[in-house]
């Protein structure tokens, strides 16, 4: 190959096949998504795990019971949760609903208010017609709601058993991977050089673990101080906003910012001047999280352009959904770590093989080793 094509050829004709390799790729797993969701959320769960787990290890704890130890304070952790703050999150979302139709009234009432205001000030407004197209579409999706029949409650049934035996399933598949998740990850990436398979793992490791667990602070931060501050300005269902956009976070860069928005509109319906002290405490609160806080624990976790991090959301979205919006940054991140190593003149495919076969247990003498050429 090196005496037909020249050097740029070369690796137009790598990129190709790698791209051609990634569409196939992806197009046969779209046919098996729903086995890859399951095992990714696994080695999600295990990834996150495995810190506290490594931190018993060393205490010369086996790593089976180090694992059972951190699997139980897990699930008492969820269960102080679902008995804590589910139940009144669950309780007010349940009142919100009931009284939808009313905050819908009093929404339009609002409208009419607005309208009549522009007209005696000769302004340039008229909202009347705008607003009755969105209230029409809002009514008709909850009377949509309110009348669901059998068909759908038993539909829901079957949708809450299957996806608890999923949630089941994901837990114990997590957990065996953390027992033997080091072997694993070697057998994935054992077809890798080892100077591209050490860089791999930890790319894999920072970003990963750094956009997780920042992301999960990020949003209880969001949560909480968003809990005081509705409740200190008595907004209405204050713990369901709150939760809500502290939720949201766990989209990239613009999950809080969606979150603020609804709730704003949602309080919108019962009280203008109320949304806009809402919508004042939480954006200086974004700020507060965006600037002090998230450089602290996130610092600049890909160095990827605004624009690439956007397209990254939106193509995880659409091969994996909610979970592809969650591992699309730390991906992308991973992704740009690789290529950095590819281009680097001193590591492989430039110093050496690219990739290793596992299958070959020679040795390789210390003249044609990679090391060797580095040095």
């Amino acid at each position: 190959m090196n005496r037909v094509f020249s050097p740029v050829q070369q690796l137009l004709i790598t990129w190709l096949l790698l791209l051609i390799t990634a569409s196939v790729t992806l197009k046969a797993l779209s046919y098996v998504g729903e086995l890859v969701s399951i095992l990714l959320s696994a080695a999600l769960i295990a990834f996150l795990l495995n810190y506290p787990v490594s931190a018993l290890e060393k205490t010369f704890l086996p790593r089976s019971l180090a694992a059972t130890i951190v699997y139980l304070m897990a699930g008492i952790g969820l269960l102080l949760f679902g008995l804590t703050v589910v139940p009144p999150v669950f309780n007010q979302g349940r009142q919100f609903i009931a009284n939808l139709p009313n905050f819908l009234d009093s929404a339009q009432q609002q409208l009419e208010s607005f309208q009549l205001w522009s007209v005696e000030h000769n302004l340039p407004f008229d909202v009347r017609v705008i607003a009755q197209q969105i209230l029409a579409k809002i009514q008709a999706q909850v009377e949509v709601i309110a009348t669901r029949g059998v068909s759908k409650g038993v539909s829901l049934v079957v949708g809450t058993f299957n996806w608890f035996l999923d949630f089941i399933l994901i837990l114990v598949i997590s957990f065996y991977m953390l027992l033997d998740g080091k072997r694993l990850w070697q057998g994935i990436t054992g077809f890798f050089s080892p100077k591209i398979r050490s860089g791999l793992t930890e790319s894999l490791q920072r970003n990963l673990q750094r956009f997780i667990s920042g992301q999960f602070f990020l949003g209880l931060f969001m949560a909480v101080t968003l809990t005081l501050a509705f409740l200190a300005l008595r907004v209405p269902f204050f713990l369901l906003f709150a939760v809500f956009i502290g939720a949201m976070e766990i989209i990239p860069f613009i999950g809080a910012t969606l979150g603020i928005g609804t709730v704003v509109v949602l309080v919108s319906f019962i009280n203008w001047w109320l949304a806009l002290k809402v919508l004042i405490v939480s954006v200086a609160i974004q700020q507060v999280k965006d600037n002090a806080i998230a450089p602290r624990i996130m610092g600049n976790l890909t160095g990827l352009s605004p624009v690439i991090i956007f397209a990254t959301l939106l193509l995880g979205a659409k091969l994996g959904g909610l979970l592809g919006v969650i591992l699309a940054i730390p991906i992308a991140g991973v992704v740009k770590s690789l290529v950095e190593i590819i281009l680097d003149p001193t590591l492989p495919p430039q110093t050496g093989s690219f990739f290793h076969n596992p299958l070959n247990t020679e040795i390789p003498h210390p003249a044609n080793s990679v090391e060797s050429k580095v040095g």
